[in-house]
Order: C-alpha cells, then structure tokens, then sequence
C-alpha cells in the first residue's frame, strides 16, 4: 500500500498493530487516523503522525477509578490480555486509582487469544485472594466465553464485583435479540461505554442496545474528517506530491504535504455523528464522557456518566454547567445498581478468608497481664482485648489482635485501626504507708496564711469588744472575763448567754463567720488530702527526675518501652531490668535499687492501672509522659482496617466499650488512671486574699463610724462640763494631765463608760436647763 500514493491511513483497529504501523508512518509522513486504538502510549510525542478520533484508555481508565472510589474500594484485581492494549490500559488504571489511595492488588494476565482453560486457571488463581472487586479489561468477547467460565466457577454471588472496561459494551452492540437469553451470565456486571450524542439521543437505550456499535460511528466521523482534510490541502496546495525512496521494503513513496495534511487535520473542527470532532494537543479525540450501565433481567439499564470535570452524575455531561477549568469533582452521584446475587446495598468488595485461605491471627505470646489477651489450656483466646475485636465486627479476619500499642516504627509495616484504647508511658514508685507526723495538721496552710490568719483572729476581736464594750455587760468585768468573751466571739465557739449588741458589731461578726467557714472548710478538705493521700518514699517525681538519677528501671519485658527509654531518652541499656510479670514488678520495687530491685517501673498505663488494683503500696507519680494508643495491626494497605475502625468508633460511641472495660478491670472497682502528686498544694494566701479584703473594709468601717460616733459624744460631753462644771462627771475622767496625753486619757476612760450611763447624764442635764443656762 505504502508504494502508492497514499495521503492518509484510516485504522488500524488493534493498538498492538497501530504501534507497528505508526513507525512506518513516521517514515513516509503519512498520517494514521485510528478510531479503535485506544493504547494510552500511543501518543503525539513518539508517533507525531498518529491521530486518534477515538476516546484515549487513559481517559476510560480515570472514570473507572473514579467509580471504584465512589465506592470506597481500596484493593481490586484487574484481568487483561497480554499485549499493548490491555497491558498500558491497566498501567493507566494502576496510576488513576493510586492517586484515589487505592491500589490493583494483583493483575492476571490472559495471553492474547486465551482459552477457556486460560480464563479458569486464572479466575481459580484468583479465588483465595482477598479482593473481589474484579476489573476486566479484554477484547470484545462476541461469546462471552469469560462470563460464561465465571458463571460456571460459581463467581456470581454477591461477594463478588464485576466492572469492565468498554470491550464489553462494543460486544453487546453486535448482539441480536436472538442470542438475548446469553446475556443471563451478566447479571448484575457494571461496564463503562464511551459517551456519543448519538447514543444519548437514542432514548431506547438500554432497551434497544443492540446494532448501537460506537466505534462504527467514530469510523464514520473519521472518513469524514480525512475528507475534509484532503478537501482543505488541495484548496491550498494545488496538488498531491511524492518523493520515492529505497528501504528494505522496497520503494516507498513519502508524502511531501504530510507536515501540511497534518497541520490541517490538527485544527480541524466540525460536527459529526458522534458529537463534536476536534483534536487536543496529543492529537486525542476532545472526550465527551462515559456511559455507565447495569446489566440487570436481560437488559442494560443507564445508570449515569461520568466526565473529567463533572465526575459521576445521572446527567450527561453536557447538560451539567460546570466550570471546566476546576479540576475538583465532587457531589459523585450514581443511580441504583443491582449487584451480583440481587442485592443494591455497596457490596464490602472483600472476603476475610475461606476454607482453602484460612485466616492467621496474632496475638502476644506472653503470661504476663492475661487480662488483656491469653491462651487457655483448651487453646481458645479471651480477654479484654479480644472481646473488643469481636464485637468491632463479630467477625475474624487477617491481623494481630491484643495489646498493641500504635508506635512510629510499627507504622510503617503495617496499619493501625483506630484506637480503642487510649495510653501512655507512666511511672509507677513505691509508697510511704507508716502514719502521718505529728505536726501533720499545720500543712493545710502557708506559713504567711497561718500568720495572716493569727492577725485577723485577733483585730477581730479588738474591734468586736471595741464595739460591744460600751453597750455589752458581757463584755465589761474583769480582765480575763472580757479576754475569754474576745476568743469565743472571734471563732465558732460561742456561748449561748453571749450575745451582740451593737449593730455594727453584727454587721463585722456576719462577714468574720463567713470567712472562718470558707477556712474552715478549706482548711478540713486540704487536711482530708493530706491524710488520705499517701505519701512517696521516692524522691522521683518524674521522667526528667528518673533519668537523672541513674539508677535501675524497670520495664514490661517483650514491649517497646526498653527502646523508647534507650533511643529516646539515652537511658543506657545497664540501667534497663525487663520483668516478665506483675509479681516481677513487685519484687524489685520492693527490694529498691540498692538491693537488686529497681527504683521505678514505666510501662504503659493500662497495665500499671491493672498491677496498682492488686498492691496499693505502689502509686503513680507524675503525669503520663507519652501519648499513644492500642490499636489492631494489619498489613499495609487493608481494607479491613479502615472497616474496623468505624466499627470501634460505633462501639466507642454505644458505650460497648465501656462496657467490655468494666467487665475486665471494674471486678473490684476502677482506678482513674490519674497520676498523683507527690502532695496536695498547700492553701495560699492569695486564694483569701479577697475574703480577707472585705472583711478588713467591713470591720474598718465598724470602727471608724464607732470612732466618730465616740468622739461626737465626749464632744458633746466636753461642752456639758464648760458650760455648766456643776454638771456630772465620771469618776475616771477626773484626771489633772495637761496637754494631748491628758486630752487622750480622758477621751480612753469616757470610752471604757457604758453607754447607757452617758446618755443617762445627758438626759438629766436636759431635763435640768437652768443649770445650764447659768452663765
């Protein structure tokens, strides 16, 4: 062919050949037009004269990994042909569901014109892996021999998935309505078509598939295309050049317009059968999208499109105004889909193991701690972390189950569910139980607050017996009477002859009692602390104080605490002392580490709340100074983790979690897996410093409107005794002192006067006004 004169190829229809001809075509600068090769590497850069008026198999392969994301599937199997087209089709899907964090787990090749017995031996192959969704990218299979070997294998029931590329599609469009009762064997198979107006103008689609081959319609549009290209040459050019050259294949003609007919063809644009024909910058047809369909009772049913910018829809794309310059897809929607065996729920896309695959579960080998995970004497497993795995699915699958805590180093080979346990590294002393000092009760308080205190207790009663002295009987008498009535009147201990006069001696004593009953209080539940508390024999109170001390430390033998405290806090390895039980963490800390023991244990903080429930001569101190989880372990890349963990998280949420923890740690109550202080704090001062602000204005106030009332009497007393000197006169108050000292006695001795005699004197100076108007 290539020694006549030949502008332009229409063809091939297989990508393997395509690859062939191409490089001829570069020789000879002829253009190949293909409407059936869809081989993603067939690109511009290494074949400048290929076209394609076809949709690329990297852009079909993009709408089959946004439908496996759609469902969530992580893991598929893909079975293709082993030549061009099928092996760089599934190098392109293998790219697009990676960038979807999901993966082809394994891919099965099928030699190029497989056999029945090709098709069972890799189907068999693929049965005890754990994947089920299955992607089949084959050629148009006209007796679907591939199905019909599925079918017989069993490979129907609602387990699996099928979803095929568009060989399917192109297969079905060459059926008749004869051979319709075939189409059983595909019950509820998923495919992918390429979209055309012509097809989503057919509103018997789906009913009336038949006959409806895409690939005919693009040659058509082809045919059309290389005519209006040749049209468009010779108008410009005139005429149709060659230049005959020699190779191995004889004499070939090259086409010296070729770089023109290209040019030409590059910018061509029209509507044809198929919709919009127009070229992208790798001479790929502009796609229009693909048609997803259901195969469900004998028929194909539509159940949406997918387009690069409008993702999955029920719409075609071009009814959907979408902004073609984003690259984010979202709002994914699909119609209902019949599924292998009848069901439309998501199919799970995995199986956990079958008889022929049974499931491996690992669990710590270890007799320490066998709350958490143990093997009895029959070989059957229980514990608390057990249970929690049962009823995260009330199922078994591949993994690791106990206590596991989530660390660095273990995540990068396998993958942790989510947590259903929180933890942490703490650090577990020995305690002082002997009794407590006997100046014990001194500790609530500061020594300024004890000092602040004292003050108070006695300005109080000064300014209480101040107030109440003149108008009290109780408070007047002998000294040590009046010194017994201050101390009762300034604390709660009152008598019940005793009571306040004066009104502004009840408004300081209100304030003074409220606050003696916030210390007191304060004061009972400080001590109650102390108490209780039981105090550290140990002067560690820390990880910082307990690496620093250089002294031996115990760890959980078979946990990663020993490389923790060795790589990351350069413990050296000679103070490190694994212990294989809780007996173990016993005996050493009671021996101490000057006696072969050790000076504290770290372990995780589920297990030293599990050791303290059983010795209460041990306690926590400090906080926890890691932060982690126990979590289950699987393989790289399972879907079983991610499915386990909303399954926790359910648990977590309906409170069974709580539930299986109290069932194997609450027998004889739970421990709050607080760390304790090495003492409780001190009451400050600067916790009352309010309280004792208010009461200070209060009783200040007290004693200023005593004091002016006071000095408004002996005033008016004064005045009374220069008016008339005949007048009354107190006893006391007949001192002869000149200056400001006598002026002071005399005012001390009217205040030591009751009340009651002084306005007693002034009523009967009133009641005798003539003495007092004699001047």
């Amino acid at each position: 062919m290539l020694e006549t004169d030949v502008v332009a190829i229409i063809g091939p229809q297989s990508s393997t050949v395509a690859h062939m001809i191409s490089q001829l075509a570069n020789g000879v600068q002829v253009p190949i037009i293909s409407y059936a090769a869809t081989d993603p590497t067939l690109s511009s850069l290494q074949f400048p004269y290929f076209f394609r008026t076809t949709q690329s198999d990297a852009y079909q392969m993009a709408a089959m990994a946004n439908l496996i994301d759609f469902y969530g599937w992580k893991e598929v199997i893909a079975i293709y042909t082993d030549d061009e087209y099928g092996r760089n089709g599934i190098f392109s899907l293998d790219d697009e569901v990676e960038k979807r964090m999901s993966k082809i787990s394994y891919k099965l090749r099928l030699p190029v014109n497989y056999s029945v017995d090709d098709i069972t031996n890799v189907l068999n192959g693929s049965i005890p892996l754990g994947p089920r969704v299955y992607i089949v990218h084959v050629n148009p299979d006209p007796a679907l021999k591939f199905f019909q070997v599925v079918n017989k294998l069993n490979m129907t029931t609602s387990d699996y998935i099928w979803l095929t590329t568009d060989w399917l599609c192109t297969t079905l469009s060459s059926f008749t309505p004869k051979n319709r009762s075939l189409l059983r064997i595909l019950e509820g198979v998923v495919g992918i078509c390429q979209h055309t107006q012509q097809l989503a103008q057919d509103k018997n689609f789906g009913t009336n598939f038949y006959g409806s081959n895409v690939y005919g319609s693009y040659a058509y549009d082809t045919v059309w295309a290389v005519a209006h290209t040749v049209d468009t040459f010779l108008n410009q050019e005139g005429n149709l050049t060659f230049t005959i050259v020699g190779s191995q294949f004889g004499k070939l003609k090259i086409f010296n317009g070729g770089k023109q007919f290209v040019k030409i063809l590059s910018e061509m644009n029209f509507n044809g059968l198929t919709g919009a024909i127009r070229f992208d910058g790798d001479r790929n047809l502009v796609p229009s999208g693909y048609k997803v369909f259901n195969m469900v009772k004998l028929a194909v049913r539509n159940v949406g499109y997918w387009s690069n910018h409008s993702g999955l829809s029920i719409k075609p794309p071009e009814s959907l105004k979408v902004d073609k310059n984003s690259s984010l897809v979202s709002n994914d929607e699909l119609g209902v889909i019949t599924w292998p065996g009848g069901k439309t729920d998501r199919p799970r896309g995995w199986v956990i193991g079958d008889t022929e695959r049974p499931l491996r579960i690992g669990i710590p080998k270890r007799t320490s701690f066998v709350e958490f995970v143990t093997e009895l004497s029959n070989h059957t497993i229980e514990g608390y972390c057990i249970d929690v795995f049962k009823e995260a699915l009330k199922l078994v699958f591949d993994g690791a189950v106990g206590d596991i805590a989530i660390v660095t180093n273990r995540t990068r080979i396998v993958d942790y569910t989510q947590p259903y346990a929180t933890t942490g590294l703490v650090i577990v002393v020995p305690i002082n139980n002997s009794k407590a000092s006997t100046w014990v009760f001194l500790r609530p308080f500061t020594i300024e607050m004890w000092c602040v205190t004292a003050t108070a207790f006695v300005l109080i009663a000064l300014v209480i017996w101040l107030l109440e002295h003149r108008v009290n009987d109780d408070f007047r008498g002998p000294l040590k009477r009046q010194l017994v009535t201050i101390f009762f009147f300034s604390t709660l201990f009152k008598r019940n002859q005793e009571d306040t006069i004066s009104p502004l001696s009840r408004m300081v004593m209100v304030v003074w009692l409220f606050l003696l009953l916030v210390l007191t209080s304060s004061y009972t539940a400080s001590l109650t602390s102390i108490l209780t508390v039981q105090q550290l024999s140990s002067p560690i109170t820390g990880i910082d104080s307990l690496v620093a001390t250089h002294l031996p430390i115990g760890y959980q033998d078979g946990s990663f605490t020993g490389t923790y405290l060795a790589e990351s806090l350069f413990v050296h390895r000679s103070y490190l002392i694994p212990l294989g039980s809780a007996d173990d963490y016993a005996k050493a800390l009671r021996l101490g580490p000057h006696n072969g023991g050790v000076a504290a244990i770290v372990d995780e903080l589920p297990y030293i709340e599990l050791f303290l429930s059983a010795h209460n001569d041990f306690a926590i101190v400090g906080q926890p100074f890691t932060r982690s989880g126990w979590g289950f372990a699987f393989k790289r890349d399972s879907p079983l983790a991610t499915t386990l963990s909303l399954s926790i998280m359910q648990l977590s949420e309906n409170g069974k979690l709580q539930e299986i923890h109290e069932k194997w740690f609450c027998k004889k109550g739970c421990s709050s897996g607080v760390g304790r202080d090495n003492e409780p704090n001190q009451l400050q001062m600067s916790s009352f410093y309010g309280l004792y602000m208010i009461c200070g204005v209060f009783s200040l106030t007290a004693f200023v409107l005593f004091l002016l009332q006071t000095i408004r009497q002996y005033i008016y007393y004064k005045q009374k005794q220069m008016l008339d000197p005949s007048s009354p006169s107190f006893p006391a108050s007949t001192s002869t002192s000149r200056g400001c000292y006598g002026v002071l006695f005399n005012f001390c001795d009217f205040i030591d006067e009751k009340e009651e005699a002084i306005k007693n004197m002034f009523k009967k100076d009133d009641d005798n006004p003539q003495s007092s108007q004699t001047v």
